[in-house]
C-alpha cells in the first residue's frame, strides 16, 4: 500500500521517465540475451567441429577402405578429363617404325545401308601399336679357355667382350646389362617396390632373378660407374644460376636421418645424411655460391655461412604461416597479417605478369612494392605477440632481401614447389621400402634416383642411361 501511495504521488512526467527507463533496461536485456544466443550458437558450432575432428582422428587410427576420403561427396563434382581451353589436344601420332605387317581392309561389295554400288575415293592409313609376344631371353655362352703357365704354374683364363674377369665358379652364370638396367629402372626410376620387380621381369621377359641379386648389383654399381656419374651431377649443381632445396625425414637402419633434395633446370640431386645442418647443405651449395638458393626459413639455410649467398624464401610457406596467425585473430588483430599477405600476393602476381609489361612500368611497380613491404615490415612494437613474432621473422628476411628477390633478374620462382615435388617420389618410396637398412643402401638410393631424375629432365631414357652404366668395364656381378 505504501508503494502504491508513492506511485500515486508521482507526476505524469516522472511516470513517463520511469517508463522510458524501464524500456531501456528491457531493450538492453534483450540485446544481452541476443548476444548470449549468438555466443551459444558459436559454441555449439565449435563443439560440433571439435567432435568431428575427434571422430576423424579416431577413424584415422584404424585401417580403412578409403583412408583419404574427405567426408560427404560434392553435390556437383567436376567432370573428368581436360577442360575446354586447358592444354593442347593432340591425337596419337603414327609410330616412327615401319609396320611389320600391312593388312588390307577391303570395302564391302555394296553399300550396307541401301545396297548401292560403291566407288573408291582413296585410302586411309591406321596402325595398332602392341607389345610382342613374351620375348625369350637372349643367352650368350662363352667357351673359356683355362690354361696354366708351365714356368710359374699361374692359372690363366681366356677373355672376351662381355665376359667379366671374375665370371667363373659360383658366379659363372649372370644376367646382362639390359636386365639390370630394366630392373633398376622399375625400382629407382618408376618407384615399383623392389620385391615386385622380379615378378614383373619373370612375367614380361621370362627372366628369373632374385631381389637380393638386384640389391647387390645396385650397391656395386654405385661404387663404380654410377657413383662417378652421381659425382659429376653433384658438381654441376654449384654452377647453376639457382637451386631449389628442401628436405624430408628418412631412416637408416631405423635411426633418424634426412633426405635432402637439390633441383635445377638440368639436374636433380638427392643425398641422405644423419643430420641436416648448414654443413650438409654446403656439400652442394658452397658459401661462395654465385646463384640464388631457394628454400624455406629453416635454420640450416639462415646460418651465417650463407650470409654472402643470395636467397629467395618460399612465399607459399610464408603465406601459410601468415594465414595460421590470421585465422586465430579477430578484428584489428588480423590487420597486420592480411596487409602483409596482400603485398606478397601482389608481388607474385607482378612476377607472373612481368613478360607482358614494359620494362619501365615493371620496374616502377617493383620499386613501389619493395618500398611498401619494407614499410610494412619496419621495426616496431605490436600489441599482439603472435603478430610481433611474425613481424620479427619476416622483417629479418626482408632486411636481407630474401622476400622479393624473385622480382629481379634472373627471376627465380617465388615458391619452392619444385623442391617439394621432387621429394614426393622419395616420400612414396619411404612408405613402401621403410627407408634404408644401412649407409650403403642409402647411398645407392641417392645415386640411382639422382641419375634417373636427371635423365628424365634431359628427356633421355632412364633405362638407356642405366644400361650404359652397367655396360662399362666395372660391370657388377649378378648371379
Amino acid at each position: 500500500m505504501a508503494a502504491k501511495r508513492q506511485v500515486d504521488q508521482l507526476s505524469r512526467e516522472e511516470l513517463m521517465a520511469l517508463a522510458r527507463e524501464q524500456e531501456k533496461q528491457l531493450a538492453l536485456h534483450e540485446k544481452r540475451l541476443a548476444l548470449q544466443d549468438k555466443q551459444l550458437e558459436r559454441q555449439k558450432e565449435e563443439i560440433a567441429k571439435r567432435d568431428q575432428e575427434i571422430q576423424d582422428l579416431k577413424r584415422s587410427l584404424h585401417r580403412q577402405a578409403a583412408p583419404f576420403s574427405k567426408g560427404k561427396p560434392v553435390k556437383n563434382p567436376k567432370k573428368p578429363g581436360r577442360k575446354t581451353g586447358q592444354g593442347i589436344f593432340t591425337r596419337r601420332q603414327a609410330p616412327l617404325e615401319t609396320p611389320g605387317i600391312m593388312i588390307e581392309a577391303e570395302a564391302p561389295p555394296n553399300c550396307p545401308a541401301c545396297g548401292g554400288a560403291l566407288e573408291l575415293d582413296g585410302f586411309e592409313h591406321a596402325t595398332t601399336l602392341d607389345l610382342p609376344e613374351q620375348p625369350k631371353p637372349t643367352v650368350t655362352g662363352y667357351r673359356v679357355a683355362v690354361c696354366h703357365c708351365l714356368k710359374c704354374g699361374k692359372k690363366v683364363r681366356g677373355t672376351a667382350a662381355g665376359l667379366a674377369p671374375d665370371q667363373y665358379g659360383a658366379t659363372a652364370h649372370r644376367v646382362g646389362a639390359r636386365v639390370k638396367a630394366a630392373a633398376l629402372t622399375l625400382y629407382y626410376g618408376i618407384g615399383l617396390p623392389l620385391r615386385k620387380v622380379p615378378l614383373v621381369l619373370k612375367e614380361l621377359a621370362g627372366v628369373s632373378i632374385t631381389q637380393s641379386a638386384l640389391t647387390q648389383a645396385a650397391l656395386q654399381c654405385a661404387k663404380g660407374a654410377a657413383g662417378e656419374q652421381y659425382q659429376r651431377i653433384r658438381d654441376g649443381i654449384r654452377e647453376s644460376p639457382f637451386v631449389h632445396t628442401d628436405d624430408t625425414g628418412w631412416r637408416i637402419g631405423g635411426k633418424t636421418a634426412y633426405l635432402m633434395g637439390f633441383e635445377t633446370d638440368q639436374a636433380a640431386v638427392y643425398q641422405i645424411r644423419p643430420r641436416h645442418r648448414n654443413e650438409e647443405v654446403r656439400e652442394l651449395i658452397p658459401a661462395n655460391f654465385k646463384g640464388v638458393m631457394l628454400g624455406d626459413r629453416g635454420r640450416s639455410y639462415d646460418a651465417k655461412e650463407f650470409d654472402n649467398v643470395e636467397q629467395q624464401k618460399c612465399l607459399s610457406h610464408i603465406l601459410r604461416n601468415i594465414q595460421d596467425v590470421v585465422k586465430t585473430k579477430r578484428g584489428w588483430g588480423q590487420r597486420f597479417g592480411l596487409q602483409t599477405k596482400a603485398l606478397l600476393q601482389e608481388g607474385m602476381a607482378l612476377w607472373r605478369a612481368r613478360k607482358g609489361l614494359p620494362e619501365a612500368e615493371y620496374m616502377a611497380k617493383v620499386v613501389a612494392l619493395e618500398a611498401a613491404l619494407t614499410h610494412q615490415l619496419r621495426d616496431r612494437i605490436l600489441e599482439d605477440d603472435d603478430n610481433q613474432k611474425l613481424l620479427n621473422g619476416l622483417g629479418a628476411q626482408q632486411d636481407e632481401g630474401h622476400l622479393l628477390r624473385f622480382l629481379a633478374a634472373p627471376f627465380p620462382e617465388p615458391t619452392n614447389n619444385r623442391a617439394e615435388r621432387m621429394l614426393r617420389p622419395a616420400v612414396i618410396a619411404r612408405k613402401v621400402s621403410q627407408c634404408s637398412k644401412n649407409e650403403a643402401g642409402a647411398y645407392a638410393f641417392s645415386v640411382f634416383v639422382s641419375i634417373a631424375q636427371t635423365a628424365r629432365k634431359a628427356g633421355a631414357s632412364i633405362n638407356a642411361t642405366f644400361r650404359l652404366l652397367f655396360s662399362g668395364p666395372t660391370n657388377p656381378a649378378v648371379e
